[in-house]
Order: structure tokens, then sequence, then C-alpha cells
């Protein structure tokens, strides 16, 4: 089996690993990013990681040659590149919105750059390898799925390893092995809700709800405080922070002078120019230990800056090796693929059409729900109607999806103004052209085309 993978990140070496070492009979990994210096070092580390084994790793030069002949194609473009990325979230914490890059401003407009891009690439999918999956992961999530599914035909999936990192942490709180927990989790991506926990069939919800200190075990850093979880009567995800807490997480930036993007600009020149210098002096082991230790400043300091105000560059490294972490970028991809190429159903937590899973939405709105998955594809189970205390936040969200998917597809400034002054975050038609008239300064080559 043949997979190729578009956008070679610094994640690409923890996916890889992923796919390396998992029993999925792949032969082949081709890698494609339209800078080539990047796919060829990701290559190289690639083959360290997987000596021994039989895997084929390389980077190749053309798009149309990297997806031929693949039966699964794992989308992780980053259009721009972190550089970006910064400019997009300093752009909002100017214009008074926290700077984050899946949601408000800053996620419009990588959703803005993106879909093009995305689109280009699904439709080459449909040409060279029209029977392969498109795993995506390209942020944002949804939108871009929302995009692939409903503009191209294109077979599509979108992964997430939010939804399992919260799994994880309630059955860690609740002292139990993840197998013994079962989570009841609706939403779209990075706007989820866990509704119920049950531990061995018994209902343990209340109980959860209850214990402050176990609900603060369940966040990266200090971002909900437990009697609003406890009124709420649902667990978000960590992203619900930026649209509960968005006043603190825009004031965090401000206190810390620095936004995520940022830090993670400074943090990935510094570990590309060790990883490159590594490989050419011929030091494999130290270069992973390198990116080893890369990974676990970048997971330590994950959501401390806008929860805390707390910097990547106090954080210490833990001692722990993030290829063998129980969750993650690696894991959810594939188990994604090893539930696609399965006779037998298994479940999991997609981005699919919804299909009648979460009532209100229409049947083609990408939503985050959990799956039955085998080789005919996923299926989405029913969640219910929505609580009333999410569903409006879930339905304006998702109004406010499909309307960006057309700006980026009609590319009209007009549009992306109203789609951006939809979302609950920016909620003013002011603001929103604001800030797109200084993305328009600031990114003109990628925003030519829009009238």
């Amino acid at each position: 089996m043949k997979i190729s993978v578009l956008g070679c990140g610094l994640r690409t070496p923890l996916l890889l690993h992923g796919l390396i070492h998992a029993d999925l009979g792949i032969a082949h990994i081709a890698l494609y990013d339209n800078d080539s210096a990047q796919s060829r070092l990701m290559a190289q580390l690639g083959a360290e990681l997987a000596a021994g084994a039989t895997v084929r790793i390389e980077a190749v030069a053309a798009v149309e040659e990297t997806i031929k002949d693949s039966a699964f194609v794992i989308s992780s473009i980053r259009v721009g590149n972190m550089e970006t990325r910064a400019a997009d979230e300093r752009i909002a914490l100017e214009c008074g919105f926290a700077g984050q890059e899946t949601t408000g401003p800053a996620g419009f407009a990588m959703a803005l750059r993106t879909i093009p891009v995305a689109l280009e690439y699904a439709r080459i999918v449909l040409q060279v390898a029209p029977e392969a999956w498109i795993v995506n992961f390209t942020n944002p999530a949804g939108i871009v799925t929302q995009a692939i599914s409903s503009q191209t035909k294109a077979k599509v999936v979108g992964i997430c390893d939010t939804p399992a990192e919260l799994f994880h942490q309630i059955a860690r709180a609740l002292g139990e092995p993840p197998e013994n927990v079962r989570c009841d989790y609706f939403g779209l991506n990075h706007l989820g809700w866990v509704r119920s926990v049950r531990v061995r069939g018994s209902d343990v919800t209340d109980k959860l709800l209850e214990e402050g200190h176990l609900l603060r075990r369940l966040y990266p850093a200090d971002l909900f405080d437990p009697a609003f979880i406890r009124t709420l009567r649902l667990i978000p995800t960590e992203y619900l922070f930026f649209y509960y807490n968005h006043l603190r997480a825009r004031d965090n930036q401000l206190r810390a002078g620095v936004t995520r993007g940022e830090e993670l600009n400074i943090l990935n020149r510094q570990v590309l120019e060790r990883l490159q210098s590594g490989i050419e002096a011929g030091d494999p082991t130290g270069t992973l230990d390198a990116y080893k230790r890369y990974l676990n400043r970048r997971n330590a300091s994950y959501m401390r800056l806008d929860g805390e105000a707390q910097s990547a560059f106090a954080v210490a490294d833990p001692d722990w090796d993030p290829f063998l972490g129980a969750t993650g970028y690696h894991r959810i991809a594939v188990e994604a693929i090893r539930g696609l190429t399965n006779v037998r159903s298994g479940s999991m937590v997609l981005n699919v059409p919804n299909r009648g899973s979460i009532e209100g939405l229409h049947p083609e709105d990408i939503v985050e729900v959990p799956c039955t998955v085998d080789r005919s594809g996923a299926l989405p189970l029913a969640c219910g109607p929505p609580p009333d205390s999410v569903k409006g936040l879930l339905m304006s969200v998702k109004h406010f999806e499909r309307m960006t998917i057309e700006a980026a597809v009609r590319q009209r400034w007009d549009l992306a103004a109203f789609a951006l002054s939809l979302n609950p975050i920016v909620a003013s038609w002011e603001a929103s052209r604001r800030f797109l008239e200084r993305l328009a300064e600031a990114d003109r080559g990628c925003f030519s085309n829009f009238t």
C-alpha cells in the first residue's frame, strides 16, 4: 500500500513514525511539500525512523507523482508556512482579538488561504488516484474537510486528536484505563463537548462534574472555572476556551507579548537548523534527540500562553519519548487508516457529513462525531438534538463555516467580511472589515485574486 503526505511540517516525523510502525501493510510513503528542501529533510528523518523496516520513504518533486497510485492521501498543508500564521495572529491581536490559528479572525484567514489550495489538491487526487481516501489534517480541519466534501467528489474524512486527548485525560483523571471509559461526544471540529461519561457501563458524569480538582486535570492549562463546567453540564474541549474566555486569551497574549504562532515560529526555525545540521553531520541519534526535545517543549507549553500567559521559552522540557504517547497526531492518523481498510466495523470520532447525526444541521454539514468505520467509509452515529446551552453557538459557527467556504471559493471580499462578521468571537461588520483590510495589505500575493 502506498500513502502520500502533502505538507511536511515539523510533525511529519511523528506521523512517519506512526505509519512505519503500524501493522497496515504500508510499502511506500511519498512526501510532497512546495518547499522541496523541507520534504527532503523529512524523508531523511523518516529513513532513520524506518531503519530495519521495509517501508520506502521518498520526497517527490511533483504533487501529481506523489499522489499517483496512493490508497490514502494525508493532507497536512500550511499555506504560507508558520510565518503567515504568526502574522495573522498578530493582526488579530492588534485588532482586539486573541490570535489563534483555527478560531476567530486568524483561523478565518487561514481558511481563506487554504481552501483554494486544498480543493486543487483534491481535484488532483480525483485525476491520478480516484479511489484514494483523503485524510484531512489541514486546519481549520472542519472547514477544509467541508470544502473538499461539498466542492469535489473526492472521498474525504477529517481527523483531529483533540477529542481523543480529552477522552484520555478524562480516563486519567478518573484513574481508569482508557478502554473502560466511554465518552458521549458531539460537535464540530475545535467546537466539541462531552455530554456524559461512563465507566464500565456506569454513568459517572455527575461525580466528575462535582469534583473541581478532577475537572482542572482535564486540560493542559487552567482554562475553565469548574463552576462554569458544572453549570454548562457539558465538558468542553480546550478550543472552546477561545469562545467562552476569549477576552482572557487576548489579555494573556498581550501580557506575554507574543502569540503562539510567533513563539512556534522561533522554535521551528531553531529546530530546523539543528535537524539539517545533524543530518549533514551524519548524526541520526543526536538529530532525533533534538527533535524529541522540540516536541516535548511544544507539547508541554500547549495552551499555556493563552490560558496562563506562560511562554514556551519558560517551559522546561519534560523527560519522555513523544513517539510513545498514547494519543496524538500520529495515533489518530493510523487509527483512521486502519478503520478505513478493515472489513469489520470499528468506531472513532471523525469529521464527516452530518446525515442527521446532529439534529438541526444540514445533511452535508461536516460534524465531529463518533462514527462506525470500515472499508466502505465512515457512518456518523446519531447524537440527537444539541443541548440548548450550546445550540446557538454550534449553529452560528456552522453558518460562519458555510459562508467562509463560499467566500473562499468565489474569492470575494464582501462575502469574506460578511462571513467573519458571523463568527461569534467577532460579531461585528466593522471589526470584520478592519481585520480584512489589514490582512489584504499584509498578504497581497495570496489574496490577489479576491475582488
